[in-house]
């Protein structure tokens, strides 16, 4: 197993170190919009905790940060009015993760 890497961009953010647009924490999770986002409203949700990705987190973690999702996700819809979401989390470099942070993309989805 790969070490986690504490001077990755959302290690970063966490401490502070870097600015983001932040829309939702807990004592757990952080939620920010996307820098790079695929779609209106794109924003990432992510663990507290220092994980790399599933693989790697613990019942606690995941236990903690799917009520967050669900929550940033309803916010989301309803302040894009948003038909639908996509909900996606990759899992290492063959899996199409860049960043080795554990994160969740919340994307409101459009119809048309």
């Amino acid at each position: 197993m790969t070490s986690y890497d504490t001077n990755n961009i959302f290690a970063k953010i966490l401490r502070g170190e870097i600015p983001c647009h932040k829309i939702y924490e807990d004592d757990h999770n952080l939620a920010f919009m996307d820098i790079m986002p695929r779609g209106e409203g794109h924003c990432l949700v992510i663990p507290k905790a220092p994980v790399r990705n599933i693989l790697d987190a613990d019942d606690a973690v995941l236990s903690a940060l799917y009520p967050a999702i669900s929550k940033v996700a309803r916010a989301a819809r309803a302040a894009f009015n948003a038909d639908g979401l996509t909900i996606q989390q990759f899992n290492e470099s063959a899996g199409g993760q860049v960043v080795f942070h554990m994160h969740v993309h919340v994307i409101p989805r459009f119809e048309g």
